[in-house]
């Protein structure tokens, strides 16, 4: 029988918990990544790359051309530079990646 303060834990926390143990991602991370982003690149670069997740330190971006990941490769210390407040979650590095 259940005692009653025996909740189920948030579907949200058990997805997080299972992509840190299976991938290594950090979800929380992702999320203030996201939130900073705007503020990183020009707005139409915001708008055609989104990050999608950090594995081993790496920002992994998501592009829609060619021209979108070279603007990315070209800002890339500046993007890193506005991540530093991330401390030690911060990624160290950047990948491109096309969308389909």
């Amino acid at each position: 029988m259940r005692k009653s303060s025996d909740q189920p834990a948030p579907l949200g926390d058990l997805l997080r918990t299972m992509a840190t143990r299976v991938k290594k991602v950090d979800l929380n991370v992702i999320e203030e990544i996201r939130a900073l982003w705007p503020t990183l690149v020009e707005p139409v670069v915001a708008q055609a790359c989104r990050p999608e997740f950090v594995k081993n330190r790496v920002l992994v971006i998501s592009v829609s051309s060619g021209a979108f990941a070279q603007q990315i490769a070209l800002d890339q210390e500046a993007i890193l530079e506005g991540l530093a407040p991330l401390k030690d979650r911060a990624p160290k590095s950047l990948k491109t990646v096309q969308k389909a």
